[in-house]
């Protein structure tokens, strides 16, 4: 009876802690789409705002509660949105503000919140604030970026991540001197250090709060506060990048303020793209005590897929497990295996091959979607889209990889293995135009695509799934359905089983009570695991295939078989 009592208060403290510490954007599951390659309505190769309203029905067919857009505001499109010039406005290529109310209230019509991408660790050169900046040293916009007077003489080395040289210092005639860009030229840094900046930046997530959106994604916002001594770096500095750029001085003091400014008057939360380069740094920015952000999203688990001969699943395992652990009872994390800066998941984590391409996709998208935290899902993924194969550099749209290339012919690189790395890592591959239908372009637009259509969006499109009951789409649907209506997929605590397996990943998820065992055969073929919880499985709760062998607790699973099932607790 002693045994019985304690387990009865051990799951009345669990209950108690999951129900103190429950907030809508835990529960979400959220649907990014970048808007250049989702839907274009008028045929003029770009997605758009319209296009979007008019696969609203679609998005909500999904089960997904939430919507994060890559950036949309105004823009040269030097790195396709990510260097704006107009905060407040929407850019050309995307439609009218007008358009953009009407989108908003149709995700809300639908009861599906919407996510802001914000980008302002740095602006656009054409944002009128840099055009200023630059016109004289004494404008009252000097200070809003980062300068560095040339007569000083050139100022301490700083690694850019799209600059062809590499360099993040750029030289302007105007007034002799240097300004900073972490990312390309034409994204020179914002000084945060400034105030009049931070409050530009308030006032900017102010206005789209007062429109209603519902949450921030802050693109590059570790890397906003910096030592602006810009001291000298030790050798090899690259390799550990967020250690030296990220989770700058000051960081925790802006976004406090922002918190008190912003955060803390709307029903709005906030995840910061980058978690600095420890569980602690993590923690400094997300835990509730902190009143600074709400979500961590960290790049540590999305990185191990990016690797041409492969990756361990031990490698996964523990990288999960240990976010996952640290953040059991304080924080919260954000679950993902790509996004707009990855290529697609089945190609990096599955197997794109015809034969296990499908099975695969719905493998990773229960792995993703049984986690605790909260699972993005990139659009495309619901019906497996692959990589893109590209023949030459000439291919390529994004910045990153054509700059990635001028600088790897410079340094005089093997060519072959670059362009071979390339053509699996590249960005573009998950940017290529969503794939609707068989007819010309996927049913994309009726123009010429940004970005040229995979030709295998005859074999991989959404009419050919929405119909079929054992399609991708639809165990997509079952699964995002499964996990809403099991608290214990979102709450629950989560238990790594048979640890060293390189084949078969297999955890627990446990809440009140009720308990959950994932099985994930990570191969291309047969593999069999032997763990206690097998014996104890009452039904199964969703499966990518029509069996499940289990011998007494021993239970073999086929290539890239997912089994979530309940067991006796």
């Amino acid at each position: 009876m002693t045994v019985i009592a304690g387990c009865t208060q051990q799951v009345k403290l669990e209950k108690e802690l999951v129900n103190s510490n429950k907030r809508w954007w835990k529960e979400s599951i959220i649907y990014q789409i970048y808007p250049r390659s989702f839907n274009d309505s008028n045929g003029d190769g770009v997605g758009d705002l319209r296009g979007i309203i008019q696969k609203l029905d679609y998005i909500k067919s999904l089960g997904v509660t939430a919507v994060w857009l890559n950036p949309i505001y105004a823009s040269p499109n030097d790195d396709n949105g990510y260097d704006i010039s107009n905060y407040k406005e929407i850019m050309t290529e995307f439609g009218t503000m007008q358009d953009f109310d009407e989108l908003l209230k149709g995700l809300h019509e639908r009861g599906i919140k919407f996510v802001m991408d914000v980008v302002v660790n740095h602006s656009s050169d054409e944002h009128e604030w840099f055009k200023q900046s630059r016109s004289s040293r004494d404008n009252p916009y000097r200070n809003y970026y980062h300068w560095w007077p040339a007569e000083k003489g050139k100022p301490n080395y700083r690694w850019s991540f799209f600059d062809e040289k590499g360099e993040a210092w750029k030289y302007d005639s105007i007034t002799n001197s240097y300004y900073l860009h972490y990312f390309a030229q034409k994204q020179p840094d914002l000084n945060w250090e400034n105030p009049k900046v931070r409050q530009e930046v308030y006032s900017i997530m102010k206005f789209w709060a007062e429109k209603g959106v519902d949450g921030f994604r802050l693109d590059a916002f570790q890397y906003v506060s910096k030592d602006t001594t810009f001291p000298k770096l030790p050798k090899n500095f690259e390799k550990d990048i967020n250690k030296y750029y990220g989770m700058g001085p000051n960081l925790h003091k802006y976004l406090r303020e922002m918190y008190d400014e912003v955060l803390s008057k709307y029903d709005v939360f906030a995840v910061s793209e980058g978690a600095g380069s420890t569980l602690e740094d993590a923690h400094s920015l997300v835990d509730e005590d902190r009143k600074e952000l709400q979500m961590a999203y960290h790049f540590e688990s999305v990185g191990i897929g990016n690797k041409l001969e492969g990756y361990k699943l031990s490698e996964l395992k523990k990288s999960f497990t240990k976010w996952d652990t640290s953040f059991a009872e304080k924080g919260w994390i954000s679950i993902f295996l790509n996004n707009h800066d990855n290529a697609r998941v089945v190609s990096r984590f599955g197997n794109d091959s015809p034969e296990f391409r499908e099975v695969s996709a719905k493998m990773i998208n229960t792995f993703i979607l049984s986690m605790r935290g909260t699972p993005y899902i990139y659009y495309g993924d619901e019906i497996s889209m692959t990589n893109i194969h590209f023949d030459s550099i000439s291919q390529y749209k994004d910045i990153a990889a054509i700059n990635g290339y001028k600088k790897a012919l410079s340094e005089k690189k093997d060519m072959d293995a670059f362009m071979r790395d390339l053509n699996f890592t590249s960005r573009d591959n998950g940017r290529t135009p969503m794939q609707w239908d068989t007819s010309t372009n996927a049913g994309f637009t009726t123009g010429t695509p940004w970005l040229p259509v995979n030709e295998n969006h005859k074999e991989i499109n959404v009419a050919a799934q929405e119909n079929n009951p054992n399609s991708v789409l639809n165990h997509f649907k079952k699964m995002v359905k499964l996990r809403k209506d099991n608290e214990v997929l979102v709450y629950g605590a989560y238990k790594l089983l048979d640890e060293n397996n390189e084949e078969v990943y297999a955890y627990t998820r446990t809440l009140d009570g009720k308990k959950m065992l994932v099985l994930l055969n990570f191969t291309n073929h047969e593999s069999s695991i032997s763990v206690n919880a097998a014996k104890k499985i009452e039904s199964i709760l969703i499966n990518n295939y029509s069996d499940l062998i289990n011998k007494n607790g021993k239970i073999t699973l086929k290539p890239y078989q997912s089994v979530i099932c309940s067991i006796k607790n």
